[in-house]
């Protein structure tokens, strides 16, 4: 039995625009969720138009304070008394920028997500609407060849031709002033403290998986164009009921373990929803004008 969020909430989907409460709006910031049946990617950015142009080892303290306000995480969701919230995962924010949970619904390739204080509503749309791999794996950790640790905590989450990579970092950092990553980087020329906020990443890649998903968004702008993730070194560990990966590169071998929440080989995302016999007869009725200039 399948367990977790419903049917309909499953998949890749971008964000539109988020509406305030006091009327404007925003439908520049590039927004992509990924939902698996237990697991949540988010991603949110800048336009491209507006991104730093380098990762933060090759740019300046205000452009590195503008990283800084990056957003990108996984975390374990429930679905409860027709809301969705979020608990425990990795975060790039070391505050949470979302305490709410999620009132949704869906119709067609549209979700609309609401806030229950009235502060914002949402509208998401579907990006994965042909039927596809519905795998959603978190991540124990990555070590390298020697044992030393990368990366702790994050996610891997397929939907269909859309996939998200969440790489967590392998320390605590030092308290944040005000609990906001962006001051301590304000504040901060370390290297040491600079390489460990930075250790962490969030991408959002489109393919396959025969051929690979490639990055189309990312914390690390550099990590554009690449492959996503190996879609080599797999194995299932029966005794530890795992998910291990093995990678091989030109400098070093890693090492990833996964906790399995779901792995499914084709799931029917699609873009229609639920409907009663009413409304379907009324859209056919009208649909001379109300089809005029549906795409």
């Amino acid at each position: 039995e399948k367990t977790g969020v419903p049917e309909w909430m499953l998949g890749c989907f971008k964000r539109r625009c988020i509406t305030f409460y006091d009327g404007r709006s925003d439908a520049s910031t590039e927004v992509f969720w990924l939902q698996g049946r237990n697991m949540t990617i988010d991603l949110r950015l800048p336009p491209l138009t507006h991104q730093v142009k380098q990762n933060w080892r090759q740019a300046d303290q205000q452009e590195r304070y503008q990283l800084s306000n990056y957003e990108g995480w996984s975390a374990d969701s429930r679905w409860h008394a027709e809301q969705l919230s979020w608990s425990g995962g990795v975060s790039f924010q070391q505050h949470s920028r979302w305490p709410e949970p999620a009132i949704l619904q869906r119709v067609g390739d549209c979700m609309m997500e609401f806030a229950p204080s009235g502060v914002y509503v949402e509208d998401w749309r579907l990006q994965s609407c042909s039927a596809g791999p519905l795998i959603s794996l978190r991540l124990v950790e990555e070590r390298d060849e020697a044992g030393n640790l990368r990366h702790q905590g994050g996610a891997l989450i397929i939907c269909g031709n859309w996939a998200g990579l969440v790489l967590g970092r392998a320390q605590h950092l030092p308290l944040c002033p005000n609990g906001q990553l962006r001051e301590l980087i304000k504040q901060n020329t370390d290297q040491n403290v600079l390489e460990a906020a930075f250790n962490f990443e969030t991408s959002i890649g489109r393919g396959n998986l025969d051929d690979g998903y490639i990055i189309e968004h990312s914390l690390d702008i550099n990590r554009m164009g690449e492959l996503l993730f190996s879609l080599d070194g797999f194995e299932y560990d029966v005794q530890n009921n795992e998910i291990r990966q093995t990678i091989h590169t030109d400098k070093i071998t890693l090492l990833r373990r996964f906790t399995i929440d779901s792995i499914e080989t084709c799931h029917p995302f699609t873009k229609n929803s639920e409907c009663q016999v009413f409304g379907k007869t009324w859209f056919h009725q009208e649909s001379e004008t109300l089809s005029r200039y549906l795409e």
